[in-house]
C-alpha cells in the first residue's frame, strides 16, 4: 500500500516513520510512504500556498491551486476505487477505527494537511474524497493527525504486525471477541507490585477463565472510561 502525505512542513515526518512497526513494514516493502511538499506546485519566487480569506477574518487560507496541481500531478490518472484523497482538518467527520479498517481497502491513500485558518473550501468540495478529524480539538496543522491516520491504517495491512491476531483483540475490534468495547486490562511480571496483585484468574492457568475475566474487565473498563460504546442503535 502506498502513503501520500502532502504537506508545507516536509521536514515535520523525518523521525516519526523511521520507528517502530510502520519503519519495519517499510523496510520489507510492505507499504510505501511519500511524502511531497506543496511549495513545490506554486509558481512565485516566495512559493506561497496561502492568502487572506474572502469576507475577512484573521488568519491565512491554503490556496487551491497548489493542492489541486499537486494531486492531479501525483495521480495524473486517478483511480478513485483505488486511490483515495483525504483532507485532515477540524472540520472532517470522526476519524476512529471503523474508519480505520475501510481505508486499509485502498490501494494508495492521499493525505492533504491543512494549515493555517483552513484549506480554501473547493479542495473539499471538488477535490477531496472525503475530509478526517481525529478528534473534536484545533491542531496547528494537519501533519499531526497525518501520523495517527497513516500508523492507525498501515497496523492494520497484512505482514505489518509480527502478530496479525493483535489486530483483532483489541480495542474497538468489531469482531466476535471484540464488539467494538476497549481493550481489557493487561498485567505483566511480577505479579505483585508494591502490593498489587495481577488479578489471580489471570495467574491460575485456566484458559476459559482468563477469557471469561477479560472480557468482564474489558466491559467494566468500557463501562468507566468509554460507556457511550456500550449503547446500542
Amino acid at each position: 500500500m502506498i502513503f501520500h502525505v502532502l504537506t508545507v512542513f516536509p521536514d515535520f515526518f523525518r523521525g516519526p516513520f523511521e520507528h517502530g512497526v510502520v519503519a519495519r513494514a517499510r523496510e520489507a516493502g510492505v507499504l510505501d510512504i511519500r511524502i511531497h511538499d506543496l511549495r513545490d506546485w506554486t509558481h512565485d519566487r516566495h512559493r506561497t500556498v496561502d492568502d487572506r480569506p474572502f469576507g475577512g477574518g484573521e488568519g491565512m487560507v491554503l490556496k487551491p491551486g497548489p493542492i489541486f496541481e499537486a494531486v492531479e500531478t501525483i495521480w495524473p490518472e486517478r483511480d478513485r476505487a483505488r486511490q483515495r484523497a483525504i483532507l485532515l482538518s477540524a472540520q472532517g467527520k470522526r476519524f476512529d477505527q471503523r474508519a480505520a479498517r475501510r481505508l486499509k481497502e485502498a490501494g494508495e491513500l492521499l493525505f492533504i494537511c491543512g494549515r493555517y485558518e483552513g484549506v480554501d473550501e473547493r479542495v473539499s468540495e471538488h477535490l477531496a474524497d472525503e475530509e478526517l478529524s481525529i478528534g473534536d480539538y484545533v491542531l496547528s496543522g494537519g501533519e499531526p493527525a497525518a501520523l495517527v491516520v497513516v500508523d492507525s491504517v498501515a497496523r492494520l495491512l497484512p505482514g505489518v504486525l509480527g502478530n496479525e491476531a493483535s489486530s483483532v483483540f483489541e480495542s474497538f475490534s468489531e469482531t466476535a471477541a471484540g464488539d467494538g468495547i476497549l481493550d481489557c486490562p493487561h498485567y505483566t511480571r511480577p505479579a505483585e507490585f508494591r502490593g498489587w496483585a495481577v488479578p489471580e484468574a489471570l495467574r491460575e492457568g485456566n484458559h476459559a477463565a482468563v477469557q471469561e475475566w477479560r472480557r468482564r474487565a474489558a466491559l467494566d473498563k468500557t463501562r468507566r472510561h468509554r460507556p457511550e460504546l456500550l449503547e446500542k442503535d
